[in-house]
């Protein structure tokens, strides 16, 4: 898929791996909404974009993503603006194992609401054209890390929701791959859903 004139939703988008991953998606032609719950390190980074790659290309949209309703809100915002959505990458993440609610909030019930959001706006199956879905986990998922079980099994959940959904939807031409450190921009593991497009 060429990634030219396309437009993807990167939650975590503001700071850290997602932040490399709106950069490198910026160079690559794309549009980008970053979404990101701080609100300061969020319009910095814009500002920072915009001076490199023109206004216009990139938007931020301050949101909790443990919200539903603020997410759905998000992935709205962002067709409203750019006219369409083709990626998402739900990257946003925490480590918090004294607030573990939260941790599962932000960690998988986030990027599940996120992936059936990404289909309500690319699957074939809504009318659309197709897209791709990438869900970030970490190696947190295979190193079984004593200090952060909830963070781990947040992270193995992800890599089983994502392969699950992809067995799901394989006869409607939705692909899935894993993998780890596959992409420069990834620092941990990833999976991906996509559809034809």
């Amino acid at each position: 898929m060429s990634l030219n004139g396309k437009v993807a939703l990167v939650t975590g988008g503001a700071q850290g791996i997602g932040r490399a991953v709106v950069h490198s998606l910026l160079q690559s032609s794309v549009k980008v909404t970053m979404v990101d719950l701080n609100k300061t390190c969020g319009e910095e980074c814009k500002a920072q974009l915009d001076a490199e790659f023109g206004e216009g290309n990139c938007n931020f949209i301050a949101c909790d993503v443990s919200d539903g309703e603020a997410l759905r809100d998000a992935f709205q915002s962002t067709v409203n603006m750019f006219g369409q959505l083709d990626i998402v990458i739900n990257n946003a993440g925490i480590n918090n194992e004294k607030n573990w609610e939260k941790t599962i909030q932000v960690n998988l019930t986030s990027v599940i609401k996120g992936t059936y959001l990404a289909m309500e706006h690319m699957s074939k199956e809504y009318g659309k054209k197709g897209g791709i879905i990438i869900n970030v986990s970490s190696m947190a998922a295979f190193l079984h890390s004593p200090h952060q079980p909830v963070y781990t099994a947040t992270k193995h959940g992800v890599i089983g929701f994502t392969r699950a959904m992809a067995v799901r939807h394989t006869h409607r031409t939705l692909h899935a791959s894993s993998s780890t450190d596959s992409c420069s921009i990834f620092r941990g593991t990833h999976t991906s859903l996509r559809f034809n497009s």
